[in-house]
């Protein structure tokens, strides 16, 4: 994963943020001035800017179709000839997300080359050559330096194991490297193009892809379209979002008031009951003899395992995700209220569409834009009284969903007999992830013999660290994790017998209604 602070997602930001600046002073719904949109381009890159696709004028044809899609439009099929004003009409008249919530920019793929060894100036042509002893092929020799004969080379990577200068290195294609399934394959161009049939929308491919190729469909336009017609749009941010921003208690719900939102609802609420019903499922199953359970609330996961190792689809926990549990609560009280969710994560949006109660997702990057646009300093928000929940405080464990460990601790504190729990916890679905989840699938189909050792409780999240290091966040995962600590143990505590304390779901429901 790339880091945060880069050029790339500086770029999606500044785009979201001259379209919301655009949509929120009413210049976008005016035919006398929607035309303003056309100079985003050039905005984002003045003239005087370093090319990066060897003339500004091409960086700006590329920024013209990344406001295609931070408009909430495919780039499939861009119509160069298409005026930007016609995609903000048609994003206007869009009454739902569209499907995929990936989008790929052909033009901006840098095609990189195949993935191959090769000896760097780092060589010092030594006595040992243990790279050239240990080929298998006898593809290297050595001179001056060490070469590599590309007709021989099978790409082992033993020359590169055996090098003491470590002056042999990979190149590796990013977004194919990060893929978990080989979702991701080059076309004859050599640029990439994603496969929807085998895609877990885990967001690694966008988060890697040094060029931005792979972008998500923004949906922020549309649930600004809805706070400006002054329908009742509520916010239920997920316990990572609580680590991205330095706030005090009250603050972000202030700030996403200010925002235009009508209602907050903290998801961590719907962490807790996901929590109480997977433990209650957990001793269920584990009575009924069962070998394996899996947690639920990572849908890249789920669709992972439904896909990709269907052996293991039916250890998946029933229980819902946060989530969907947070959005029931605030249709309950309001039946009529748009539910938008708010999360570092592209996963969620392909469970947002596979339900009719979460109208919207957004991510955490489209929120900062949004409180960009309108000028809002979090960290200068006075907190209102009525900001912070006063029916029900989630617990520490509830809001810790959000980091590796968190789900399969908040499931432990709540079972009558902790002694029937063995944990396990695949952290990130990398390649190796995968690998593990099909063994774990190979001993619930029967394959491969179970030991008393064998984990009956496995948590799953496709993100390494957890939530925190989604593709969308905008904090370093580890200072997200600091973040993280403070925030969850401002949650409410444990009862004398070391269990969460149970919420009134009557008297959350009623506070927000």
């Amino acid at each position: 994963m790339l880091n945060q602070n880069n050029n790339s997602a500086h770029l999606k930001k500044n785009i979201l943020v001259e379209i919301m600046k655009l949509q929120l002073s009413g210049k976008l719904l005016d035919e006398a001035t929607i035309d303003e949109i056309e100079k985003i381009p050039e905005t984002i890159i003045p003239d005087g800017s370093i090319p990066v696709r060897g003339s500004i004028e091409e960086d700006r044809k590329i920024a013209r179709i990344r406001t295609v899609a931070r408009l909430g439009h495919s780039v499939e099929d861009y119509d160069e000839s298409k005026k930007l004003a016609d995609y903000v009409r048609e994003a206007y008249a869009r009454e739902s997300p569209t499907w995929p919530m990936l989008t790929m920019i052909q033009s901006a793929c840098n095609a990189c080359v195949k993935p191959k060894y090769f000896p760097t100036d780092a060589c010092q042509a030594c006595l040992a050559r243990p790279c050239q002893e240990n080929c298998p092929k006898k593809a290297i020799t050595v001179t001056d330096r060490a070469r590599i004969d590309p007709a021989k080379c099978i790409n082992c990577g033993i020359c590169a194991q055996n090098c003491p200068y470590h002056a042999i290195i990979k190149t590796v294609v990013p977004c194919e490297e990060a893929c978990p399934v080989g979702a991701i394959t080059k076309g004859a161009d050599g640029r990439e193009s994603i496969d929807y049939e085998k895609c877990i929308f885990c967001g690694k491919c966008m988060s890697n892809c040094p060029f931005g190729a792979m972008m998500d469909k923004s949906q922020l336009f549309d649930v600004v379209k809805h706070i400006m017609a002054g329908k009742e749009v509520v916010a239920m941010y997920a316990p990572a979002i609580g680590a991205q921003f330095r706030t005090k208690p009250g603050q972000l719900e202030e700030a996403l008031r200010l925002a235009g939102f009508t209602k907050t609802w903290e998801v961590a609420i719907g962490a807790d009951i996901t929590a109480d019903k997977e433990a209650a499922e957990f001793e269920e199953r584990m009575a009924h003899g069962d070998k394996m359970m899996t947690t639920s609330c990572c849908p890249a996961y789920v669709r992972a395992v439904n896909i990709h190792v269907p052996e293991l689809s039916g250890c998946i926990s029933d229980t819902k995700s946060p989530m969907m549990y947070t959005a029931e609560l605030a249709k309950q009280a309001n039946p009529d209220c748009i539910t938008v969710f708010i999360g570092p994560c592209l996963a969620k949006r392909r469970e947002g569409f596979d339900t009719d109660i979460v109208d919207y997702v957004l991510s955490v990057e489209e929120i900062n834009a949004l409180f960009t646009a309108k000028g809002i300093d979090i960290a200068k928000v006075e907190s209102k009284p009525d900001s912070v929940p006063t029916s029900y405080v989630p617990t520490v464990s509830g809001r810790n969903f959000a980091k590796t460990g968190g789900v399969a601790e908040s499931v432990r504190v709540r079972l009558s007999d902790k002694s029937i729990l063995r944990p396990s916890v695949i952290n990130g679905l990398d390649k190796a992830g995968m690998k593990q989840l099909t063994t774990y699938g190979q001993i619930n189909a029967g394959t491969i013999p179970s030991t008393p050792e064998t984990p009956n409780l496995i948590e799953v999240m496709a993100c390494e660290g957890g939530c925190i290091a989604g593709p969308l966040v905008i904090a370093n995962p580890k200072l997200g994790n600091g973040l993280l600590t403070l925030y969850a143990n401002a949650g409410s505590k444990p009862d004398e017998n070391g269990r969460p304390i149970k919420c009134d779901i009557n008297n959350v429901i009623n506070e927000k209604r």
